[in-house]
């Protein structure tokens, strides 16, 4: 099966169109790299929790709304080499961060079901 990163990351509200252009920038270059899929999803019914939560895992402030992502990759060793790759080209640095990228949780995750 597939190999996944996801990501969750506080964006400010009113960067939702700026999130958006970085995205489609970044995405490009994600699917160069071996990316098969990417999906960008702007929290719309983000509860809080009693104990934890989405907005508070990342730290949201008032005006910020919870982002969840993730991108596909066809498995773990193309994932590691596109990665590495694309920290390595200079376009990545040329893409400013529409949100504090310091309060942005992301990891690497093995498919178990798709159903």
């Amino acid at each position: 099966m597939n190999y996944i990163d996801g990501f969750v990351a506080a964006v400010p509200a009113a960067n939702k169109e700026v999130y958006l252009a970085h995205a489609k920038q970044v995405g490009a270059l994600f699917k160069e790299f071996g990316v098969l899929r990417m999906v960008e999803c702007w929290g719309d019914d983000v509860p809080e929790g009693k104990v934890t939560d989405f907005r508070r895992a990342v730290q949201a402030k008032e005006d910020e709304v919870v982002l969840f992502s993730w991108v596909e990759w066809p498995s773990k060793e193309v994932r590691d080499a596109g990665w590495k790759s694309m920290m390595e080209d200079q376009r990545m640095r040329a893409f400013p961060m529409p949100f504090d990228g310091k309060r942005m949780i992301f990891g690497g995750f093995q498919s178990i079901l798709d159903a």
